[in-house]
């Protein structure tokens, strides 16, 4: 696989003036606050496991380890991670007993976050798809909740993505073969490792394609509305009724998100009645970004899964239980 930089993104495009492109970090919201590598390297301890006192991989070292492989493996790059965490646990050391809360020394505090998401967008690796600069990106996820602290020490969990970042609204684009859900390892190394497979399995021109075709493709309002209408009703199926349907992750609420989007969103909503599949793409990618961080990628990835099921049926005329009559 050739991952290719482009350093003149705007000679991709015949009008330069309809290039869209806006900048910042909030690649998820939910309830998450922005700290630094620094931060989580200085002044948050380090979790155990309860029966053996064996340390946990820090998210420091998570953030580190992919930080390093991630430069080497795109010719020594200089990589800045944006990090957000939720779940803060805060605790005392053990002179601070009984002490009042106001009257607390910064010393005397201690913290850590159960839920760690980072990305780090990799220099001069851009492409335009439909008019908007996409930056190739790598990141992962880390919770501490989805590990049994306390035992003993055993392997442990992460989540490590590749994919684009939309720079006009810092959506994140995520294909199937770009992430990995279910890394367990007991090392760095074997982090890294995991870390560098991903990297070079992920087909980056085929996600691109992917992308690219989405804005073929358009639905009227009335299509849209049956759509969101099924969407609504899918996770009220029985069992046996979702059996055979494309298997929806969205919440009602970020459904609802989508549907306030289609008529107020700056840069994704319709068009004169009407609205391409990659604005309803951006749409679904824009409300993913409510979920908490545990979810985050997994509903990202369907989302990309799903409007590709959409574009299918469109294309070949197979009737979707999510369509109107074609």
């Amino acid at each position: 696989m050739e991952l290719v930089a482009n350093q003149q993104v705007q000679d991709m495009i015949e009008d330069t003036t309809n290039l869209v492109q806006k900048s910042s970090s909030k690649f998820i919201e939910a309830n998450t606050v922005e700290v630094s590598l620094n931060h989580l390297k200085q002044d948050c301890i380090i979790p155990v496991f309860a029966k053996d006192n064996e340390t946990t991989l820090s998210h420091f070292e998570f953030i580190d380890a992919t930080k390093e492989i991630a430069e080497s493996a795109f010719n020594g790059a200089f990589i800045t991670p944006s990090i957000r965490v939720s779940h803060q646990i805060k605790g005392r050391i053990p002179s601070a007993i009984g002490k009042p809360v106001k009257e607390l020394l910064e010393h005397e505090k201690t913290t850590y976050y159960e839920r760690m998401a980072f990305m780090m967008e990799i220099p001069n690796r851009q492409m335009v798809v439909n008019n908007q600069i996409l930056n190739l990106s790598i990141g992962g996820v880390r919770a501490y909740n989805q590990e049994n602290l306390f035992s003993k020490k055993s392997i442990e969990k992460f989540k490590v993505f590749i994919g684009y970042k939309n720079t006009v609204c810092t959506n994140l684009c995520i294909a199937t073969d770009g992430l990995n859900s279910e890394i367990r390892v007991s090392s760095i190394q074997e982090l890294q490792e995991a870390v560098k497979n991903l990297i070079y399995n992920y087909n980056q021109e085929s996600h691109i394609e992917k992308l690219e075709r989405l804005s073929n493709y358009y639905l009227d309002e009335k299509q849209f509305a049956h759509l969101i209408g099924k969407m609504r009703m899918y996770h009220y199926l029985s069992k046996i009724e979702k059996q055979g349907k494309f298997p929806l992750q969205l919440t009602d609420s970020q459904i609802g998100s989508v549907v306030k989007d289609y008529f107020t969103d700056d840069n994704f909503k319709r068009t004169d009645n009407q609205i391409s599949l990659w604005n309803v793409y951006n749409l679904f990618t824009e409300a993913n970004k409510s979920s908490y961080i545990d979810s985050n990628l997994e509903r990202n990835v369907n989302t990309h899964e799903f409007i590709q099921n959409i574009a299918n049926s469109i294309e070949n005329s197979i009737p979707n239980w999510y369509l109107a009559t074609l």
